[in-house]
């Protein structure tokens, strides 16, 4: 990729590449034994400073709200974020590169036995704070209640604290809680899929934004988004098309 004087100067504006992580989503990021970020959402990161000859800086911050209004407020260059409307109204996204589904979590002697049965006005449905799955139900849920943990990682754990019905999130972080907790359990089916994605505030300009989805083609078309995939051991995650 051949990036102009003009993309360089939209992406790097204080002369490095500031990458918004969000380590709340441990299908993109995390933490390696030394206590460094890393995952797909890094290794992209990574990727994309080679691609515009820059020094990367990551930002990094433990829930997506956080990460998406870093990246709004133009405290970071770009980030790794679920395609939303209300988001894209400041940032500029690609296409998806990763597909990531999202499931709901109840206890093992719950009666719900379907997501058709979880939008009842005698349900509380606990969800990460500014995360996809917040902004997705608040939308759809018409009758149960939301109520909001402060990251992802933390929804389990207020699940519990308030002696909710309904848990939402990664279904791959639900099943790690479950299986350390116990006595709980996922339902039938996802109840949506996330279109994970990168973006650049919008006020970058569309050259900018024109590049940046030309290099997430690039990544998915080249087999690195899935190299990537494999090599952090991600599972329940697939390659968008």
């Amino acid at each position: 990729m051949n990036p102009t004087p003009a993309v360089r100067s939209a992406l790097t504006p204080t002369g490095k590449l500031r990458a918004s992580i969000n380590l709340g989503n441990p299908i993109l990021a995390g933490r390696d034994a030394e206590g460094h970020p890393c995952g797909v959402s890094v290794d992209l990161a990574g990727a994309l400073a080679r691609a515009l000859d820059a020094e990367l800086e990551l930002v990094v911050f433990d829930a997506a709200g956080k990460s998406v209004e870093a990246v709004a407020a133009e405290q970071a260059d770009f980030g790794f974020f679920a395609i939303d409307p209300v988001r894209g109204q400041q940032i500029a996204f690609t296409a998806p590169y990763v597909l990531i589904e999202g499931y709901y979590l109840v206890k093992n002697e719950s009666p719900l036995k379907t997501n058709d049965e979880v939008d009842r006005a005698e349900h509380r449905v606990v969800v990460g704070k500014g995360s996809a799955y917040d902004l997705y139900l608040t939308r759809e849920l018409k009758n149960a209640t939301i109520l909001r943990s402060p990251t992802s990682p933390t929804v389990v754990q207020h699940f519990l604290q308030e002696a909710a019905e309904v848990a939402a999130g990664v279904k791959q972080q639900l099943e790690h809680d479950a299986a350390q907790i116990g006595g709980l359990r996922l339902l039938n089916e996802r109840f949506m899929v996330i279109q994970q994605a990168m973006g650049t505030p919008k006020s970058r300009g569309p050259e900018a934004a024109d590049f940046l989805a030309a290099f997430v083609e690039k990544m998915k078309a080249s087999g690195f988004v899935a190299e990537a995939l494999k090599r952090h051991n991600i599972n329940g995650a697939s390659v968008a098309p």
